[in-house]
This record gives structure tokens, sequence and C-alpha cells, in this order.
């Protein structure tokens, strides 16, 4: 199946100095639509530099800069990926290939680089909604979908609310329960190349993320 150019919406918040690495790693035919969620550093400015597409998204939270992104974005696949640096976008061909093989989502399971300090109370909390969505939902996932591909149409139809840092486990809970088969694949995961975390960089972040994920879930 032709689904044409593959969109990569990147929701980001002050991430004026890690984007242009992602932008420039992106794969050619790749088009990068960059979703500014009330920065304050000149990310759009940026990310238009470097020939992104920007749309604005005034709510906050992760899951409302997503959303708006995939809205804005054209029929087709669309790949969501993190401005941060921490993982490449070279990586994003293999994801697509699994839907063209016939899967209806591929999202990434996160691989550390040698040397890379993943906070513990980030991996915890990855671990136990991970686990959560293999014993409840039957899903073969191991991480909460950082980078992920699926069609445009179809993830809308899904009808995910939630517009923090839930969105991406309601979005599997979703597809689960629609039937979805939905395939893993290892990708690197490694330091962000600028800025700080707004979830795993800090106990606090890590904490309320955590409840987010379990919220959705329960």
């Amino acid at each position: 199946m032709n689904d044409g150019p593959v969109t990569v919406v990147l929701p980001c918040l002050n991430e004026a100095s890690s984007l242009p690495g992602v932008l420039d790693a992106l794969p050619a035919g790749y088009e990068a639509l960059v979703v500014d969620n009330n920065s304050t550093d000149g990310t759009a400015d940026v990310a238009r530099a470097h020939g992104a597409r920007v749309v604005a998204e005034s709510a906050p939270g992760y899951g409302a800069a997503v959303h708006a992104g995939i809205v804005a974005a054209p029929p087709g696949i669309v790949a969501v990926l993190d401005g941060d640096g921490s993982m490449d976008p070279r990586e994003l061909p293999p994801l697509v290939r699994e839907l063209e093989a016939g899967a209806d989502m591929a999202v990434g399971r996160r691989r550390p680089v040698p040397g890379l300090r993943w906070p513990w109370h980030a991996r915890l909390g990855t671990s136990a909604v991970s686990w959560r969505l293999r014993a409840k939902h039957g899903l073969p996932v191991h991480d909460i979908a950082p980078m992920r591909v699926a069609r445009r149409d179809a993830v809308l139809a899904l009808g995910v609310t939630d517009r923090r840092s839930g969105y991406p486990v309601e979005l599997l809970m979703r597809a689960a329960a629609a039937g979805w088969r939905v395939v893993e694949c290892d990708v690197s995961y490694g330091p962000r190349t600028g800025g700080q975390s707004k979830v795993s960089g800090s106990l606090r972040g890590s904490f309320h993320a955590t409840v987010d994920f379990l919220r959705t879930i329960s």
C-alpha cells in the first residue's frame, strides 16, 4: 500500500537547542511537523529555519501537542517522535515497514546506548505501566511507545481523549480494544542533546507521569 510521505509529528516545549539535529536526521521523504506547545526559547523559529512546518498548540500537555499535530497532518502515515534528540529519526523506516507489512501500529522499545544514565524512577514507572499493558490488555509491549507510527485517520478514529502524559497509554489501550496488531521494535535511546526532560529528568516528573499512566489503565 502506498501511503505517500511520512509525516513526523514532533511535540515540542523549549527544544530549540536539540531540534536542529533531529530535523537534519529525518530520512528522505519524511516531512517534519513541529507542534510548538508554548515554547519560550524560539523553538518555532528554529523549526521553520530547518524546513519544518509548524503549528501552535496553546493547551499544555504532551497529549494536547500530539493530538494537534496528528489533526494537522495530511492523510497517510504519521510518526510521533520527541524533539529532544534522545531517539534517532533514522530508526523510523523499520517501523514504517512494519505497517507496510500489515501491522496497524509499530512502536519503539527504548534500548539505552552504552553509558546512558537512565534514572531509576523513570525506568521503574515505565516497567510497571508496560507490565499492566501486557497483563490487562494483551499488548506485546515493554515500553510506552515513545516512538510510534500508524495511519493518521485510524489514530483519530480511536478517539483518544487524554491530553497529558497518559496519551500514549490510552492510545495503546484503545488500539488493543479495536483489535489492532501492534508490533514493538527496538530503538536506540541516548541522552538528550539539549534542554531538560519534563518527565524523566526529575523524581517528581516521573511520579506524576506514572500516576497519569496508571490512572489511564485502571
